[in-house]
Order: C-alpha cells, then sequence, then structure tokens
C-alpha cells in the first residue's frame, strides 16, 4: 500500500475524534490527534523528562550518574530512551490516562482500557532511530488490540527523526519475524523483516509538539536518527490494550496455564478490570534502553 491509496486524505483530527476518525485508524493502523497537550501540559511533561533523567524521582537501572557541572543538555543527551519512566514519576503516571487519549482509546479499542508500558525517549541529535518493527512483537495482546499512544514532547520532523509508517501494513494479523542488524542508523532493537512492503510504501509522521500519534500494534513503523544540527525529539509512549484481553507477556508462572497466563502490572485508564479479582502486580522496573551508537553486540551494548 502506498500513501496514495489511504482511504482519507488527512489522518489528522483533533479530539473528540469521531466515527469516521476511528474508521481511518481502523483501514490504515495510525491516527493524529493534534492539540492535544496545551503549552502548559507540554512544559510540564518536558521539565519531568529533564528530572527522570537526572535521577531525582528513583532508581533507574542502566541510569549514568551526573557530575558536579553537567548542565541539563549534557544529562539529556546520555539517554535516548528509558523504559516505565511512570513506575517513578507521578506526572508521567497521570498522563498515563490524559483526556485525548482515553478520548481515543475507548472509540478505537473499547470501553476496557489498561496500559503496561510507558517508554521515554529523548533523542538528541545525532542519536540513532528505530528499524522496522511492531509493537505486538514485544507485546503479545492475542486480540490485536494493542495501541500505542506517541505523545510529541517536541516538533517531530523527518530531521529529527519523526515516526515513519506503513498505512494499512497492521490489517495482515501477522507478526513478521525480527533478525539482529548491524545498521548504524538504528538502535539495538532487531528488524522486522519477510513483510510485503518497501520504504517506498511508507509516510512520514510529521506532527507538532502538542500531537499524540495513535498506531496499532501490528502497525510496520521505524523512526530514523535525528539530523538535526541541535536539540531533541522527546516523545512519552504508552502502550495500551483492551482490558477484556489476558496480557501473556512474560512467562508462566509455576502451576499457571500458558492459557491463563495474565501480565498484571497494568494500570487502566479506562472503564472496568474484568479481571480485577487478580490484584495488581509491582513488577517492572526503569531501564535505560541501550542506543547502540558504535553498533550492537548480541548482549545489546
Amino acid at each position: 500500500m502506498s500513501a496514495t491509496t489511504l482511504t482519507m486524505p488527512d489522518p489528522v483530527r483533533t479530539v473528540p475524534i469521531q466515527a469516521e476518525d476511528a474508521a481511518f485508524y481502523q483501514e490504515n493502523g495510525y491516527l493524529i490527534v493534534r492539540d492535544a497537550l496545551s503549552g502548559q501540559e507540554l512544559q510540564e511533561l518536558r521539565d519531568e523528562a529533564t528530572r527522570v533523567c537526572r535521577g531525582e524521582l528513583g532508581e533507574i537501572r542502566g541510569w549514568i550518574p551526573n557530575e558536579p557541572n553537567d548542565s541539563d543538555d549534557d544529562i539529556l543527551r546520555r539517554y535516548l530512551c528509558i523504559h516505565f519512566p511512570h513506575k517513578i514519576s507521578e506526572t508521567m503516571s497521570d498522563y498515563l490516562g490524559h483526556p485525548a487519549i482515553v478520548d481515543v482509546l475507548t472509540k478505537v479499542i473499547g470501553p476496557n482500557v489498561k496500559c503496561m508500558q510507558s517508554m521515554l525517549f529523548i533523542k538528541a541529535s545525532g542519536k540513532p532511530g528505530q528499524a522496522w518493527h511492531q509493537d505486538e512483537y514485544f507485546i503479545p495482546t492475542r486480540d490485536r488490540s494493542l495501541t500505542g499512544g506517541w505523545i510529541a514532547m517536541d516538533d517531530a520532523t523527518v530531521e529529527n527523526g519523526c515516526l515513519w509508517v506503513i498505512p494499512g501494513s497492521h490489517k495482515h494479523g501477522i507478526i513478521w519475524p525480527q533478525r539482529e542488524h548491524n545498521d548504524r542508523r538504528f538502535d539495538c532493537t532487531g528488524e522486522a523483516i519477510y513483510f510485503p512492503y518497501t520504504d517506498d510504501d511508507a509516510v512520514p509522521v510529521e506532527v507538532p509538539a502538542g500531537s499524540i500519534v495513535f498506531f496499532n500494534g501490528y502497525l510496520l513503523h521505524r523512526s530514523l536518527p535525528n539530523r538535526a544540527k541541535s536539540g531533541y525529539r522527546r516523545v512519552l509512549v504508552n502502550h495500551y490494550m483492551s482490558a477484556e484481553s489476558l496480557l501473556p507477556w512474560r512467562a508462566p508462572a509455576e502451576g499457571e496455564h500458558m492459557a491463563t497466563a495474565d501480565y498484571r502490572d497494568i494500570v487502566m485508564i479506562a472503564g472496568r478490570d474484568p479481571y480485577s479479582w487478580k490484584g495488581i502486580v509491582d513488577r517492572a522496573k526503569p531501564s535505560v534502553r541501550p542506543s547502540g551508537e558504535g553498533g550492537c553486540s548480541k548482549n545489546g551494548k
């Protein structure tokens, strides 16, 4: 599928979204919501991102101790991505259920929605992107309801490494295999292969700060390095799914059948939890993702 075959010419909407917007998402696998965050909210998230990277909010596996004279820029440039920042940041935890996110997800997933992951991308100039991949490869939802909510904290452009997506690629319902790569444009995340598309089928998702990009877990997407002379492409990405579906994200516990395996380190952001009787388990811990600069070895360093 190429960009010229989109069923609706403009993927950009505002909240609350309408039925035709949800239809666009179902057909193409992504949707852009502009002006979702105010200027004040954006500054709050940027300030909180700096506090996270400074280590002011709690322990992060792989965190690099600060030097006495480190500027904010010195510190931010050290990190490409920090996983699970909502575990130590009350502010980022609050944004999991931002009203714009709830509006979209309850219309494209259903009334009951849970979140299982957050990722803070800093991506300073010169930092790598990610090769083609599907989020469902990493987070299996059984029912194909996995949805990313990609909050742009800065303008995202082709120059500074915005998302690229292949519209409609989610509709195969296939999780394509991955391989290791040595492409210095990308971090250590694997690269999807064997899918029936080329780079010519991709479209850039350039958005202004304050926008949220929603995309299906089966959608093929990637990002290229930040080629801007300076600055960042900061993003808070959260992952969501239907609360009706079990989440076999980790191996079953002893005595547990695979069919009932259910990762319970979740946050409900809409509706009710049908499995609330299982309780919540504090399992995930914040950690730094290796950037892959200089190449990736098998241990990801």
